[in-house]
């Protein structure tokens, strides 16, 4: 009787499941937000990656709740149209015609091409914008900086330019109860009734916290937080975060992606993690795998 062997590549899929096994356990029933957008959002491959890795979320029942950017896209739009984009301080300076160019971008193109990926990998998808059933209501931003040769603090006007002020997740828990994955776009309604456009690492930390979500995943363009040596801090605290700022380990644009993540977490998320989303399946290997892939921030 010949004795068959099992392959050798198969058996380390089945190690690769039962390895799986705890976290899908302990994950079934929660949800997970995720900020997606940067450099995999334009994509096709990573794009197609990061579907299946959330239609396979969903399949063995954690709730997952999309929330996409879209700059570069607003700019290349800006740019054909001929509209100039002027920033402050990383904020893109709306204008009403630059407001109505981002959310027909954001809300319209970027929306439902996600819903398309989605849609493609098998899953069920449904694109709303912060501005349905009252999602994320929005304030305008306020900014200051010093006029040095006035000596005073002076008053810069960002247009239509908001951050969260309330959050009612009514809709997505709606959606997720009936087998569908929320894609949202940062656009916010304000109480003056204007269309706010909201920084989506802000819009999706302030979901994230409002509906107690398990996970909010920050996909990137780095690897996560680095230390001075170039090596990847996997577990941060909000103390941790603060020393290393202090220090100059953390700097430039990765001070409020931190911000919104140590946010997150002091709202109520069990914990945040910064991914880089040009990973194949980076998402995946953060949530069953012992090791992971990114900086994960805890309380």
């Amino acid at each position: 009787m010949t004795n068959h062997a099992p392959d050798p590549a198969m058996l380390a899929k089945a190690e690769t499941l039962t390895e799986a096994l705890p976290y899908l356990q302990r994950y079934a029933g929660k949800t997970f937000v995720v900020k997606y957008g940067g450099h995999a959002m334009g994509d096709p491959e990573l794009a197609r990656d990061f579907a299946e890795d959330v239609v396979l979320l969903k399949m063995v029942g954690i709730n997952v709740v999309v929330v996409h950017g879209g700059g570069p896209q607003i700019g290349a739009m800006l740019k054909r149209l001929g509209v100039e984009s002027r920033f402050h301080d990383g904020l893109r300076i709306t204008d009403k015609p630059t407001a109505e160019i981002a959310e027909m971008v954001l809300a319209g193109s970027i929306n439902k091409e996600i819903v398309a990926w989605i849609a493609a990998a098998g899953g069920k998808a449904v694109g709303i914008a912060g501005k349905d059933a009252n999602l994320v209501r929005a304030e305008k931003v306020t900014r200051t900086e010093p006029d040095k040769l006035q000596g005073i603090e002076r008053h810069v006007d960002l247009g239509f330019v908001g951050e969260p002020v309330a959050v009612d997740g009514t809709i997505l828990d709606t959606l997720s109860a009936q087998g569908f994955i929320p894609v949202v776009a940062p656009i916010a309604l304000g109480h003056d009734g204007e269309t706010y456009n909201v920084n989506a690492d802000t819009m999706a930390g302030a979901i994230a916290s409002a509906i107690g979500a398990s996970r909010f995943f920050l996909l990137t363009d780095v690897p996560g937080v680095l230390d001075k040596q170039g090596g990847l801090l996997t577990d941060l605290t909000p103390a941790d975060i603060a020393g290393l700022r202090a220090d100059g380990t953390i700097t430039g644009g990765m001070i409020p992606k931190l911000e919104t993540c140590v946010a997150a977490v002091e709202g109520g998320v069990d914990a945040a993690v910064i991914i880089d989303g040009r990973i194949p399946h980076g998402m995946l290997l953060e949530i069953f795998t012992e090791r992971g892939v990114g900086t994960l921030v805890r309380r």
